[in-house]
């Protein structure tokens, strides 16, 4: 079966005027989702999969645009004809969610009220509220019910959100590199980072876009931290050991060793493309997450109500989300007689290792999918 791209994809945006009540009591009106397609819905309508992004990604999931070839999909590897998610088969959504800063209404969007961009006063956003609107526009595509939600990371959080919120609409959950809810110290790390943008003298309380300046020096640490925290140590010490830049030490402070090299030039290409009050919201979103503590923090309660289908996967290095976190969520779900498959792959890579071409995972999906075709 050879495997390839989706080719070249066009971007869609769907309005909504109704508004959507969230869960910290803010609603919102007037809003827009961006999100892409690949693959054909077929005449069942039942072969639909929702992909669910995490942190810095987007919509565009697969394939490259016409006019931007190098922008490919960031899960461009797992999804398409003949890929684990084959879009011969599976007819596939990826959706912006709201708050972010690639065409889903957020913080930089302009404001019905005061006609100008929302910045500080863009509500707080929560996985759950970005799942309530995604079900707004599944039943727009006139989707019912997904054949599965898929997602790595905080994506993972939203699909396992998915058949709690909606457990008639899902028939399996996929759910990547996952914790069932934030540790202190991955809390922690946030707030460091948050704290990184708030410190930065052109955040102006997060109402910058009006001054005409980006604080860019708080969102290249932030993004530093995040970038280090998704790395194992292992994956660091192979790609960079204690190689310096210069043949000796320049006894300065700039980046003489090659690892500091690469973390500057990570957080320097990411404070171009991405917005900070994005980042405040979204790593608030991480910490939110927590659905066993409205069940008096039992995890087997708050998924009592699921009725999906679910493949867990871990990878051995990520320290950030660890395999004993993903064990957490496969017990809850063994304790309610679920059906649940779970993979802890040996992998060097840290938390990103769900981005990564290892063949072991992309066939355990792959078979996965199989699965799921085959009870479509």
């Amino acid at each position: 079966m050879q495997s390839g791209s989706v080719g070249f994809v066009t971007p869609q945006s769907m309005r909504f005027e109704e508004p959507l009540g969230l869960a910290s009591g803010a609603r919102i009106a007037d809003y827009e989702l961006c999100y892409e397609t690949y693959g054909s819905l077929n005449a069942a309508r039942d072969n639909a999969v929702l992909i669910c992004h995490a942190l810095n990604a987007s919509h565009h999931v697969a394939g490259r645009y016409a006019d931007r070839p190098e922008q490919v999909g960031w899960w461009d590897n797992m999804v398409g004809p003949g890929r684990p998610v084959d879009t011969r088969r599976f007819f596939v959504i990826g959706v912006n969610n709201l708050g972010s800063c690639f065409g889903s209404t957020g913080p930089m969007s302009t404001s019905p009220t005061t006609g100008r961009p929302y910045g500080a006063s863009f509500p707080v956003v929560t996985v759950e509220d970005w799942v309530d609107a995604q079900a707004r526009l599944a039943d727009r595509l006139g989707i019912r019910r997904f054949a599965a939600v898929m997602g790595g990371s905080l994506g993972a959080m939203q699909a396992l959100s998915w058949t709690i919120q909606y457990p008639e609409r899902i028939g399996h959950c996929v759910a990547i590199a996952i914790t069932p809810r934030l540790s202190a110290q991955n809390i922690a790390f946030n707030d460091v980072a948050r704290a990184a943008i708030h410190s930065d003298p052109d955040f102006h309380g997060g109402d910058y876009y009006s001054k005409g300046v980006v604080p860019k020096a708080g969102l290249r640490v932030a993004r530093m931290i995040g970038h280090i925290t998704y790395l194992s140590d292992d994956a660091m010490a192979e790609k960079f050991g204690r190689s310096l830049r210069t043949p000796d030490y320049a006894f300065g402070y700039g980046a003489e060793f090659e690892v500091e090299s690469y973390l500057r030039y990570q957080g320097d290409k990411f404070s171009e493309y991405f917005d900070a009050n994005t980042y405040l919201l979204i790593t608030r979103a991480l910490d939110y997450f927590d659905p066993a503590a409205a069940h008096g923090n039992d995890l087997s309660e708050a998924l009592a109500a699921a009725r999906a289908r679910f493949l867990v996967v871990s990878f051995t290095s990520d320290w950030r989300f660890s395999p004993e976190r993903s064990r957490e969520i496969v017990k809850a779900l063994l304790d309610n007689r679920r059906d649940v498959s779970y993979a802890e792959i040996d992998a060097p890579h840290g938390h990103d290792a769900f981005l990564l071409d290892d063949p072991r995972y992309h066939a355990l999906v792959r078979a996965y999918f199989d699965g799921v075709f085959e009870r479509l």
